[in-house]
């Protein structure tokens, strides 16, 4: 599989975001087509990691398939040759779509990221240590890092365009959304969350917590959509080393962040873009870190058929 750091398809394309290429097939459908482009600290690299947009893919794909029964979601197919029936104008490219591409429903998104936190860390986890809040809210004294938090939080944020999303309360969600909307949003994500939370521990992964993206079709059905649960979107970390009072290691770009951590504190880089350049040793280290964390999760290593 040839890494991909741009898609270019015979189709319109009407977004790019940091990672991921959205096309127009028509009214009614998308295709969503997960680069191997990596940010850190909002900032993408230069350097693709190879077969991360697959993982990324095939991950959310993985959940779909198992989330069907409680939830509706956007995912038509992720299969190359099932893709290429659909669209046939994607035929001749089935080597490039080839695992990192998803045929979807289309709907109008909510501007929302909908986060549940299931224990409390990052950005979380800095706000309550100074304040004891989060987005303001106060939480309940004596909460440790790392530790988990029954019953999960729900942690609206907005969806920035660039730089991080910013943690709301559900009162402004509700300013945004409406009542109702925002009550099923919530509804959901819990839903969604407790199931992916309770699978993925079974495999012996913690998702610490994680967001998802939500979506209404012209009918009026809202769908889970985007990518779901996966290394980008979740924090996952191994089950069998978990221990609060502590950060935790988590399987994602964090050899990626270490290494970016290093060149900042040297003075090589200064957070923004340009990055520097990543060594080969770091690419690497970074694509094994999300077929590992696709492997463990699964219990079978990535194929792509060719």
């Amino acid at each position: 599989m040839v890494a991909m750091t741009t898609s270019d398809l015979p189709l319109e394309r009407i977004a790019r975001g940091k990672v991921r290429d959205v096309y127009a097939v028509d009214a009614d459908r998308l295709l969503l087509v997960a680069t191997d482009r990596v940010s850190a600290y909002d900032v993408v690299m230069a350097e693709p990691i190879p077969k991360k947009g697959a993982v990324l893919t095939q991950v959310s794909a993985w959940w779909f398939r198992q989330l069907g029964d409680v939830v509706k979601h956007h995912m038509i197919s992720a299969d190359a040759g099932e893709i290429g029936a659909a669209v046939p104008a994607l035929k001749p490219h089935r080597a490039e779509i080839a695992g990192r591409a998803m045929l979807c429903r289309r709907g109008t998104v909510f501007p929302i990221e909908c986060v549940v936190r299931g224990y409390i860390t990052g950005s979380a986890w800095r706000e309550y240590a100074k304040t004891g809040t989060l987005a303001g809210e106060a939480l309940p004294a004596g909460l440790k890092e790392s530790g988990r938090l029954d019953p999960p939080i729900f942690s609206p944020a907005t969806k920035a365009e660039s730089g991080h999303d910013e943690n709301i309360t559900i009162a402004e969600m509700k300013k945004a959304l409406g009542a109702e909307a925002t009550a099923e949003l919530e509804r959901l994500t819990r839903l969604v969350y407790t199931r992916g939370r309770d699978i993925a521990l079974r495999q012996g992964i913690i998702i610490a917590d994680t967001k998802f993206e939500f979506g209404r079709t012209k009918s009026g059905e809202i769908l889970l959509i985007d990518e779901v649960m996966t290394p980008d979107s979740s924090r996952f970390w191994p089950a069998d080393g978990y221990a609060e009072g502590r950060p935790q290691p988590s399987f994602d770009k964090q050899p990626l962040r270490d290494w970016l951590d290093v060149e900042r504190h040297a003075g090589r880089w200064n957070g923004e873009a340009p990055p520097p350049k990543l060594p080969p040793e770091i690419v690497e280290a970074t694509s094994k870190r999300y077929l590992e964390a696709y492997r463990r999760l699964t219990g079978a290593d990535l194929v792509i058929p060719e």
